[in-house]
Parts: C-alpha cells; sequence; structure tokens
C-alpha cells in the first residue's frame, strides 16, 4: 500500500503545470482534437489560466476554468462535459502530462448565481483552430471574480492574482457589491470585509 502511496505521489509531482508558453499550444492541441472529432465548441474560460492567456498574470495554474459554454450566443453551464469534450481533454492531458482535470468546470456553478453584469460584453475571443474557440474574461471581471474567490476560500493564490490586477478602490466596491448577491450575511461578509481592509478599501457597502 505505500508503495502505492509514493507511485502515485512521484506522478502528482511529475504533473506539469499551465504556464504562459504551454497555454497557447495546449488550446491549439485541443482545437486539433475537437476538429478530428468534427465537434467544434466554444468555451468561456476565467480564473488563473485566462489571467495568462490575457497577459494579466504570470502565476502558472495546473487548471483551465471554464465558466460556460456558449451555444447559439448565449452562455449555458458547462457541466456535464459532452463526451467527446472529455475525451479530447484527456488525450491532450496525456501528451502534456497534465492531471485528467485539467479542463475544470467547476467555476459553472457560478452561472447560476449570477456573473457581474456586462460580463458577455467585455470577452474577449480567440480562435485555436477552426474547433476551438475561446472567450476569456476582461481584467474588470477577473477583479470581481478574484475578489470573490479570495473572500470565499481565503487562499493566497487568489490574493496574489487579485494584487498582480492592481484593483482601484471603485473596482473592488463593484466586485464588493457583486459578490454580496451570491452569500447571505454571515463568515463570508465578514471576510470580504476584511479583504477589502487589507487592500486598504474602506467597506462602504457592507450594512446596505
Amino acid at each position: 500500500m505505500l508503495n502505492i502511496f509514493y507511485g502515485m505521489y512521484n506522478i502528482w509531482l511529475a504533473m506539469s503545470d499551465i504556464t504562459p508558453d504551454v497555454l497557447i499550444p495546449l488550446l491549439q492541441a485541443l482545437g486539433e482534437q475537437l476538429d478530428a472529432s468534427g465537434s467544434p465548441t466554444h468555451l468561456v474560460v476565467i480564473g488563473g489560466s485566462g489571467l495568462l492567456a490575457m497577459g494579466l498574470g504570470d502565476r502558472p495554474t495546473q487548471d483551465v476554468d471554464v465558466v460556460a459554454f456558449v451555444e447559439d450566443g448565449e452562455l449555458v453551464t458547462a457541466t456535464p462535459f459532452p463526451e467527446f469534450l472529455g475525451e479530447a481533454a484527456l488525450r491532450v492531458a496525456n501528451d502534456f502530462a497534465l492531471k485528467p482535470e485539467w479542463l475544470n468546470a467547476g467555476p459553472t456553478s457560478l452561472l447560476g448565481l449570477g456573473l457581474p453584469t456586462g460580463f458577455v460584453g467585455r470577452l474577449t475571443t480567440v480562435d485555436y483552430g477552426p474547433a476551438l474557440r475561446v472567450s476569456f474574461a476582461s481584467r474588470f471581471d477577473q477583479v470581481q471574480l478574484k475578489l470573490y474567490a479570495f473572500a470565499d476560500r481565503q487562499e493566497a493564490r487568489d490574493e496574489a492574482d487579485l494584487r498582480r490586477l492592481e484593483p482601484s478602490g471603485d473596482e473592488l466596491h463593484c466586485g464588493a457589491r457583486w459578490a454580496r448577491t451570491h452569500n447571505a450575511p454571515g463568515p463570508f461578509d465578514d471576510h470580504l470585509a476584511w479583504v477589502l481592509r487589507s487592500f486598504g478599501v474602506e467597506d462602504a457597502g457592507r450594512d446596505t
């Protein structure tokens, strides 16, 4: 049993990070797989990989966070992945030594809760071959999403990403107002207030 544990640990250590140099070839490879299967796909991406794609960050990540698919011009849930996309992503994972679930639909829950107002109009869209189109969240929306994530998870990576974006006080206030539409008053509200203070911003909207 111990040998199995160390074997799995070594496999985990060997997994590659997604860096700025890797991201474009990675998405191009996914596009090639989708083209070969005749399955055009339009993804909407947020998170660390979105920051890399937009030149807004340089922190390596292990995920490409998919918040939605675009179908007939509308955002739709990214879960469950269609079989062709899951198979294509797994083949790319093997080629790039990534974890099998590198294409991650976890953030799609935000679609039901409500994305920031105007989110779709601020997307930047890039084609990675004829079968893969990816739309990336804007800097303004990443500020709101990262503020929400940091207040919710309190993880150092979210703080690092948010500080790298150098948000203004107005942007943080917008993000706080949006974040509070997703959570009832309580621990999250306290965490959000603390995050704003750590950025030197008065939490003007807490009691409204």
